[in-house]
């Protein structure tokens, strides 16, 4: 093969990876890199017992992955009602109820296998406090902007729910 073949196919070369999508590039980083960042809930399927969403059809929220192995992970319904006192810690007892059965917190740290395309949370603090000093593994698949996690076992009970997020702009 002369020269100039060979600089015409390294031309070509270069020019097809200067060519690869964005997302390709992203698939190649590990799922912990694309797991960093602040993520959003699309929709969460926890279902309470009565069957309809613990979450709510529009459950508000924020998740947060830390590139040093923190997290700190909020959700809550969008329909929770004002406290008529205007005070938290006036709270009626429904008040309380529909707070502490419409809102979890909690934050630890995390960590990633990669093989088996799972993440583990290590919870440190709760508004659950029996989720304390627990280990969570959850399922995850990350797509572009968007992932999706299984929670194995709920807090409110029942089956296997999945939470959509996404990536916060």
């Amino acid at each position: 093969m002369n020269r100039r073949n060979i600089l015409s196919i390294s031309a070509i070369t270069a020019l097809g990876l200067a060519m690869v999508p964005g997302s390709t590039v992203a698939q190649q980083k590990s799922l912990k890199e694309r797991l960093v960042g602040t993520w959003t809930p699309v929709s969460i399927t926890t279902k309470r017992p009565d069957g309809s969403l613990q979450w709510g059809p529009s459950p508000k929220g924020i998740a947060i992955f830390t590139d040093n192995g923190r997290f700190s992970e909020s959700v809550m319904r969008s329909d929770r009602t004002k406290f008529a006192a205007n005070s938290r810690l006036q709270g009626t007892p429904d008040d309380n109820k529909a707070t502490t059965q419409g809102t979890i917190v909690t934050y630890g740290t995390y960590s990633v296998d990669e093989a088996k395309k799972t993440y583990t949370l290590r919870i440190e603090g709760s508004s659950y406090p029996n989720f304390e000093g627990i280990e969570i593994t959850r399922p995850v698949t990350i797509t572009g902007d968007e992932m999706t996690a299984t929670n194995p076992s709920p807090s409110s009970g029942g089956p296997p729910s999945q939470a959509v997020w996404r990536r916060a702009k």
